[in-house]
């Protein structure tokens, strides 16, 4: 990683001739710079109106189809956009760089970003600060300022809908441990990180992009489990905090934490001693506008203490910044605008965005592939093998080439990924046969699934879950299948909590995502070429698990799976 600090680095090509004075810019524009629109490369021409006159001061990137070449194409077009603006000031660019389900590897040009489960499974804090350093030169050379990471969130509540493998476990201190990782990690790499989502996003069965989540846990509980990683990563100087649209009734029994002076000032700022920016989530979920619209969302948003507000999708920001421009003033919060305001451009500042001398590093394909490698084969666990089939060895008296049947249950764009599984199998002379069934299975797919299997020495299953949402048509197809065949292992491939779905599977691995190093490394361990090393970073709360907390690596097969 030392040798990757001292890369050769050449000047951002954006630059101002004279950097411009906070005390300089009107109200309008110190409006402007707290308010944050959406943009991919489809609709940025919808924002160059807002982006020319000052009148938003930062855009989120959308994910989509398009390569770092382009991703790059757009942040100078957005810049060249800024730099028309009355003072000329430098749009901060912003991304949600999280991995698993908030990720889409096509846009910056990275195979795979590991999910913060995988991570954590993983146990490795250096590894997982390479991994984020190495993400973060990428998000750099693509002109990116902050990237919305990582999750603090502590996942205590298993039917989660929305959080998944996106937070790093159930345990407060692991995630605290893993959260600063990739912390100080993007920090290194000069990204500025903002955690989310305060004060907890682990402990809801509501998704907050539909419904208005509520945390019921008592403020001691609160405390000890939801709020300890938050703390921790405020006492380590912590650059920024996403809010999330959650009601929490012990802490303000009114006001979701987005809308609360109670959370966001007395708990946030008072008590916890955070001086730093607070981001909204995004304004456009319906937890937020069930309250209000857009606009009147931002106005109390700024009014309770947040400093950049993303107002979502599809808004016409030159029509919500003047709605808010005008309940502000009726408001009188002048003052509080400007305290926002301020915030961000000395961001701006520090980040050297002002003066031109923002640098822009070298290439590192080949060190972050490295680094995934190292984190992913680390990561995948043994959850149970009841009757010691693994490692698995054909029948001595076996006449031929062994055979392998591998169903994968997995969206069409993991295809590439799922090829690598057969490596190890082909290594040792094996037959391979393979399947890549829809993850919403209909009856072809059941019938050539099990046409697959049929005659096959040794079946595997792989299910793909992204958080509590159990997909049906999956489930049935694996437990059918489970239940027709022997020698069969099951691989939960993305949420763990799916494993409860398959009860009868005797043999269940976990992965917490979908790349070809973890599923290489799943079939080096049915094989025996591995020792399995990850270890479960939730309570899956089945007997027959391996305890999520259980400290040390097992070492063995037997002591990794404890059998019924």
């Amino acid at each position: 990683m030392r040798i990757l600090l001292l890369a050769a680095l050449f000047l951002c090509p954006f630059g101002l001739a004279a950097a411009p004075r906070f005390e300089d810019l009107s109200y309008e524009e110190k409006l402007g710079q707290t308010l944050v629109v959406f943009v991919d490369v489809d609709s940025a021409e919808l924002v160059r109106p807002a982006v020319e006159s000052g009148k938003i001061g930062g855009v989120l990137i959308q994910w989509g189809n398009y390569s770092l070449k382009q991703t790059k194409e757009l942040v100078d077009k957005l810049q060249s956009w800024a730099a028309k603006s009355p003072h000329q000031i430098p749009l901060l660019i912003s991304i949600d760089y999280e991995g698993g389900t908030v990720y889409t590897p096509i846009t910056l040009g990275f195979d795979y970003l590991p999910t913060n489960m995988m991570l954590s499974a993983a146990r490795d804090e250096e590894g997982a600060a390479a991994i984020a350093y190495l993400s973060g030169l990428e998000l750099r050379r693509a002109g990116v300022h902050i990237n919305f990471s990582p999750v603090l969130d502590v996942n205590s509540n298993p039917h989660n809908p929305i959080i998944g493998v996106r937070s790093f476990g159930s345990d407060p201190a692991n995630v605290t441990k893993m959260g600063m990782s990739l912390v100080n990690g993007f920090k290194a790499a000069g990204i500025v990180s903002v955690v989310k989502h305060f004060p907890g996003h682990g402990d809801t069965s509501e998704d907050s992009h539909y419904n208005v989540p509520v945390v019921k846990a008592d403020y001691a509980q609160l405390q000890k489990v939801h709020l300890a990683p938050f703390a921790e990563a405020v006492r380590q100087g912590v650059p920024g905090v996403m809010t999330g649209h959650i009601l929490y009734p012990a802490l303000d029994s009114r006001n979701i934490a987005t809308f609360s002076k109670p959370i966001l000032q007395d708990l946030l700022r008072m008590q916890m001693g955070f001086n730093g920016l607070i981001v909204t989530d995004s304004l456009d979920m319906k937890s937020a506008t069930s309250f209000c619209t857009i606009a009147g969302c931002a106005v109390r948003a700024l009014e309770s203490g947040a400093d950049m507000i993303l107002l979502g999708r599809y808004v016409r920001p030159v029509s919500v910044f003047n709605q808010v421009n005008k309940e502000t003033r009726e408001k009188k919060l002048e003052p509080r605008v400007e305290e926002a305001a301020r915030k961000i451009f000395t961001l701006k500042e520090e980040l050297g965005l002002l003066d031109g001398t923002r640098t822009m590093p070298s290439p590192i394909e080949q060190a972050y592939k490295t680094a995934l490698e190292k984190i992913s084969e680390q990561s995948v666990t043994l959850v149970r093998d009841r009757n010691g089939l693994l490692p698995f060895t054909p029948p001595a008296d076996k006449k031929g080439k062994p055979t392998v049947c591998a169903v994968f249950f997995a969206p069409s764009r993991f295809a590439d990924q799922l090829m690598s599984f057969s490596k190890p199998f082909l290594q040792k002379g094996w037959k391979i046969r393979s399947y890549n069934a829809a993850l919403t299975p209909r009856k072809k797919d059941s019938a050539r699934a099990a046409e697959c299997a049929k005659g096959a020495d040794l079946l595997i299953l792989t299910s793909l879950q992204w958080a509590d949402k159990t997909n049906i048509n999956q489930k049935n197809a694996i437990n059918g299948l489970i239940k027709e065949n022997k020698n069969t292992v099951f691989i939960s491939t993305m949420s763990p909590y799916d494993i409860k779905n398959y009860p009868e599977a005797d043999v269940v691995i976990a992965t917490y995502g979908l790349n070809k190093y973890v599923l290489q490394t799943a079939a080096d361990i049915i094989l025996g070429s591995v020792t399995p090393k990850g270890i479960l970073p939730v309570d899956l709360m089945l007997p027959e698990s391996v305890s999520s907390f259980s400290g040390e690596r097992s070492k063995t097969r037997t002591q990794q799976a404890v059998r019924k």
